[in-house]
């Protein structure tokens, strides 16, 4: 038994470098570089380099959640307010590149018919949003089993927790945004890299504190 969850936290570790790895790629690279490329270049590469990217970057999101789903359900009554809350994280970003990022970027790439010039902020907004949540989600994870600077210590998560609860709030009010929101100060690859390390302060600040 131990061995299959080690072999489950082993890929939950492999398919997350691939989910974010590629995130960070199309959030600080090909964003980027979309904006100084001709016209030309920049049809070439959505055309061609984005649909393969985006295969695994969407499977990479699909298996690091399943395999992160089965290591949740071994911890049963385990689960603290760290992985609690990385969870929700982890959970939101799933279904944003599900839901919202691929079904848009089908529209960008030219796979499916439809207004490009809708879907791309779309698609955006979500993937800034994904970006914003993977710094405090990575947090919550490795807290959870590392270690954690908690008040109170390790605890199982409770709504009767002040910071708990107050966290668990901005996750959601963060993902309403990205669903139906504007994008903000996460606009730039400098404010979404600024916004994340500061998100993780203020929610992780107040489990900590609260």
């Amino acid at each position: 038994m131990m061995l299959i969850e080690f072999l489950f936290r082993w890929g939950h570790v492999l398919f997350g470098i691939t989910w974010i790895g590629l995130l960070y790629y199309f959030n600080f690279v090909q964003g980027e570089y979309f904006k100084e490329a001709t016209a030309d270049a920049k049809a070439d590469a959505t055309k061609k380099l984005a649909p393969r990217a985006l295969w695994w970057f969407r499977w990479g999101a699909m298996f690091t959640f399943l395999t992160g789903l089965y290591l949740l359900g071994s911890l049963g009554a385990g689960i603290n307010q760290y992985i609690a809350l990385g969870s929700l994280m982890g959970t939101f970003m799933f279904l944003n590149v599900w839901l919202i990022i691929w079904p848009n970027q089908k529209i960008v790439c030219g796979i499916v018919e439809g207004d490009a010039a809708a879907a791309g902020p779309k698609a955006l907004l979500a993937s800034r949003t994904n970006t914003l949540l993977s710094a405090p989600m990575l947090f919550g994870m490795l807290a959870s089993k590392h270690g954690t600077y908690s008040m109170s210590g390790l605890q199982p998560f409770s709504f009767a927790d002040l910071g708990f609860l107050i966290s668990l709030v901005l996750i959601i009010l963060v993902e309403a945004n990205a669903i139906f929101g504007k994008i903000g100060p996460i606009a730039t690859v400098k404010g979404v890299i600024h916004s994340s390390l500061v998100l993780t302060l203020v929610i992780f600040g107040l489990v900590a504190l609260l």
